[in-house]
């Protein structure tokens, strides 16, 4: 036997190895968990929980593999979940898939197009289906890989029938409480796509335009403002060339001052801010300004297109700006939606001379034929040989395009389903829906707090609600249109039955079905009598589907078992959707029950590289979650996630991950060392050392921060407050500190076993308030601790929140800790000058104030084995540091200088030993 044998060294079978191997132990312990049926048994554990949260599931697209973007929200809902359910609350979680809408459909279209099969609607919905099937089980893999629990066994899913028929009945509760109607309005149109889309479809991309200056010629002076002037012209400013053929107004703002601009033998009306500029812009050097007005003076004044023969009339809006143009707004109320109002105001035409393919139609008279795209060479060509071109230049700015296939869109007016935002509010006439919808966001709880304001002025500003799309792939509109009169059934009785059609048969029961055999028996139009019909053919917004879903699942009307409280505690989605999912879920929440479906909205942004840009296969460097998973482990990942600001745009790269691993490492490290502590321990009921007492304190404190950051979804706080305690009060201090103590002392001494409960005790609280985060190193850990009742997983296990309260204790260890600090700094640079390498070598005389050597003389001699040096003696002075080599022998056991150490007789050898190694040894 020699002396390292006599050790009590921790036993590497006991304790958690120190390569982790998450790529492989990770699969291991999910299909533990599904075994033992791990979500199930986690919610039978909680069913009499006083509380429950719940989190309302934002369902991803199912259009391919999740990507790290998907994987962070998923990862932070995880968190969400599983933190609530560490501090006792019953937290059901139901995942949710989107799976209509336009991406689906193209992606199905571009593979059968390959196949060179042109599909009916029917099959093309059934392809579209089956692509969706596939990807819900893709991602629900992908998503169990990531570690997330919930019920993946019976997810919502859009296209499942019984959800089809309750978007159906959502649209009925909407007819009900009178907020659906279908009329002519400007919408953003897909020319390529064909058809409408929502503000939410939308992405600004930076655009060249031709910018144009055009003269319309005064026709008729009705208020004689412009009396012995010959040749007057409306100057206007246009970006979109194409919306000429549409004009029907010029646009005054009533407020302004306009000016009346000489110039060669023409007179040109302009504001009088932007006279300089607008001359400067056609080239015109000789001018003068001959009179001013105000633009108020100037409504109903009669100008001529510049093409046509047809009047343009002065108009008055509040829109026009005095920053870009002429202060004059061409106006084309079926090209844009302040001109449609401003048109519908002064009884205009809604001119819309524009197909759905983006082709001008005969309206257009001699630009019939030609795509819009093509009138900035066409019609501005057409307006230079007339005369009326007065200048034309490229004009880069930001412009709307589809943010599915990123090309242009265009203002279009047609023919519509909208949810009307200022309609009065069903439970209180006195208000509209805007208005109430108002109130709910300053009632909701915003993390961060920015996002409020972000909201509150998008529904502010946020136009009615197109819910109608011109595409074969969605749930079709429940509407039934007398055969002869045209008119709209807008009637329960009927929307019911499509309902009850649906939810047997599914949605695509919609399109083959004929309207007598989904209708009552002699059903009747309720206005006209009619008793033959034609069906709408149009489908919902694929964010009608997403924004009903809070109604499906927290009011339990698709399934049972799924129904829980409403509003719901919380919606957790990317930034964008404040003007997504947030928005349009506020609405519908909002019309049907009063108020939005959630108390709080938590947001987070996007992921990139980290240079800033966007991640794409193109410049290689996307990150694959799954990819990571199978390299780090997802443990890794979900720490990275929980290491950065989530609230703001953040970067990922292998570099990053890698660096996530060593923190990894860290916390990993210190779960070992303190389980590696345990292995023969039993319990220990004897009194702690007082050092022992305040490790145990100090972990109550990070418990209490932890949850409290847990509270409010603050998890880089839980990261970075863990990864501290590992870091600076363990590794760097305590646990090196009772090193000697555990390896050396007695097995049964209470010395030891006073540390070993510190380690329990501290390992206990660190493996359940990491469980969240780090859920499969804590399964593992958690397993292998002794001496406690454990349950079948830590994830069934709860953590209470402990009551701090700062001790006389707690105040010396902190001040020793401070001074240990000044310590260390001088023996580092006193070593370095005299060659000593071991801090065992060391001796050390600290001079401090008469308070301080109070503090640190109550430490006895322990205070040597806390500054990692042979001795320690306290003076009363002023603060210094006084450092020597240390003339006492070095036990041989210990490796620790004492000044008790003597030669003695053991195993047939004379060793040098301190007298607690002689006692360990039962020597003397």
């Amino acid at each position: 036997m020699n002396l390292k044998d006599t050790l009590n060294l921790p036993d590497p079978e006991f304790t958690i190895p120190m390569r982790a191997n998450l790529a492989q132990l990770e699969p291991e312990i999910q299909a533990k968990w599904a075994q033992m049926g791990v979500y199930e048994a986690i919610q039978e554990s909680r069913k009499d929980a006083k509380q429950s949260f719940v989190l309302h599931d934002g369902p991803p697209y199912t259009n391919g593999p999740i990507h790290i973007g998907t994987a962070l929200n998923k990862i932070l809902k995880d968190f969400v979940v599983k933190s609530q359910t560490l501090m006792g609350k019953r937290a059901p979680y139901v995942p949710g898939y989107d799976s209509h809408g336009l991406p689906i459909e193209l992606a199905v279209q571009a593979k059968l197009a390959e196949q060179k099969i042109t599909p009916s609607v029917v099959e093309l919905r059934a392809a579209c289906r089956a692509h969706a099937e596939h990807f819900i089980e893709v991602q629900t893999k992908q998503f169990q890989r990531l570690g997330v629990f919930g019920m993946w066994d019976k997810p919502y899913v859009s296209m499942d029938f019984r959800y089809e028929a309750e978007i159906v009945r959502v649209f009925g509760r909407l007819v009900e409480n009178g907020y659906v109607y279908r009329g002519l309005r400007p919408v953003l149109w897909s020319p390529t796509s064909q058809t409408a889309l929502a503000d939410t479809e939308i992405v600004y991309q930076n655009h060249t335009s031709k910018a144009i200056y055009v003269r319309f010629p005064l026709l008729e002076d009705v208020h004689e403002l412009f009396a012995g002037l010959d040749d007057v012209f409306a100057v206007i400013w246009t970006t979109t060339p194409w919306t000429i053929p549409a004009n029907l107004a010029v646009a005054f703002h009533p407020e302004f001052e306009y000016a009346v601009v000489r110039a060669g033998g023409a007179h040109y009306i302009v504001l009088e801010g932007l006279v300089e500029k607008t001359m400067a812009a056609c080239g015109i050097a000789e001018y003068s300004i001959v009179k001013t007005f105000k633009g108020s003076e100037i409504e109903r004044t009669r100008f001529k297109h510049p093409v046509y023969d047809r009047d343009s009339l002065a108009v008055l809006a509040g829109y026009v700006t005095t920053e870009d143009g002429t202060g004059v707004v061409h106006t084309a109320p079926g090209h844009g939606r302040d001109d449609f109002y401003t048109g519908k105001k002064y009884g205009l035409p809604i001119l819309c001379p524009v197909n759905e393919r983006g082709v001008l139609t005969e309206e257009a008279g001699e630009f019939a034929g030609v795509y819009y795209a093509k009138c900035d060479t066409v019609v501005v060509d057409r307006l230079r040989e007339l005369g009326h071109l007065l200048h034309v230049e490229d004009y880069q700015h930001s412009y709307p395009h589809a943010e599915r296939d990123g090309k242009p869109v265009i203002f279009r007016a047609t023919e519509q389903w909208f949810v009307g935002i200022d309609l009065p509010f069903h439970l209180d006439p006195s208000k509209t829906l805007r208005s109430r919808m108002l109130e709910e966001v300053d009632r909701v709880k915003w993390f961060p707090e920015s996002g409020h304001k972000r909201f509150r002025g998008m529904i502010e500003g946020r136009p009615d609600w197109c819910i109608s799309r011109q595409r074969p792939w969605g749930v079709g509109i429940p509407v039934f249109y007398g055969a002869e009169s045209g008119e709209p059934v807008l009637d329960a009785v009927a929307i019911e039955a499509v309902a009850r059609l649906i939810e047997q048969k599914g949605s695509d029961a919609w399109y083959s079905a004929a309207p007598a055999d989904i209708l009552p028996s002699g059903y009747a139009h309720p206005q006209t009598g009619e008793t033959e019909f034609r069906k709408e053919v149009d489908v919902f917004d694929v964010w009608f589907d997403s924004g009903s879903t809070w109604a499906c699942v927290l009011e339990g009307n698709v399934e049972p078992r799924w129904k829980d409280k409403i509003p719901c505690d919380l919606y957790l989605e990317g930034s964008d959707q404040h003007r997504g999912w947030f928005n349009l879920s506020m609405i519908i929440g909002t019309a049907l029950t009063g108020g939005a479906p959630y108390d709080q909205v938590l947001t987070h942004g996007f992921v990139s590289a980290p240079d800033g840009q966007k991640m794409s296969k193109r410049l290689g460097n996307v990150i694959d979650p799954v990819q990571v998973c199978e390299t780090y482990g997802a443990d890794v990942l979900r720490l990275w996630v929980a290491s950065v600001d989530t609230t703001d745009d953040t970067a990922c790269s292998d570099e990053i991950l890698k660096a996530a691993g060593e923190h990894y490492r860290r916390i990993r490290n210190t779960l070992r060392f303190l389980l590696g502590n345990l292995y023969d321990y039993d319990g220990y009921d004897g009194e702690m050392l007082e050092i022992d007492q305040w490790v145990v304190a100090e972990a109550d404190r990070v418990v209490v921060a932890c949850l409290d950051a847990y509270e409010v979804y603050d998890f880089t706080k839980v990261f970075r407050r863990v990864h501290e305690f590992c870091d600076r009060e363990l590794s760097a201090f305590y646990l090196d500190a009772i090193k000697d103590r555990m390896y050396c002392d007695g097995k049964e001494w209470p010395s030891r076993r006073s540390g070993q409960r510190a380690c329990h005790e501290v390992l206990v609280r660190l493996t359940k308030l990491v469980a969240p985060i780090l859920m499969h190193t804590a399964e593992e850990t958690y397993a292998r601790i002794p001496a406690m009742r454990r349950l079948a997983s830590v994830h069934m296990d709860w953590l209470e929140r402990p009551g701090v309260v700062e001790s006389e204790l707690d105040k010396r260890v902190r001040r020793m800790l401070e001074l240990r600090e000044s310590v260390a700094t001088a023996i580092e640079e006193w070593k370095a000058k005299e060659g000593v390498k071991d801090t065992q070598d060391v001796s050390v005389v600290l001079h401090a104030p008469r308070a301080d050597v109070a503090v640190l003389s109550s430490f006895g001699p322990d205070l040597a084995v806390f500054y990692r040096v042979a001795q320690v003696e306290v003076k009363e002075s002023d603060l210094r540091v006084e450092l020597t080599k240390s003339s006492f022998e070095k036990c041989e056991r210990s490796r620790v200088r004492r000044a008790d150490v003597e030669t003695v007789s053991w195993n047939g050898s004379t060793v040098p030993l301190s007298a607690r190694d002689r006692r360990a040894l039962g020597i003397g």
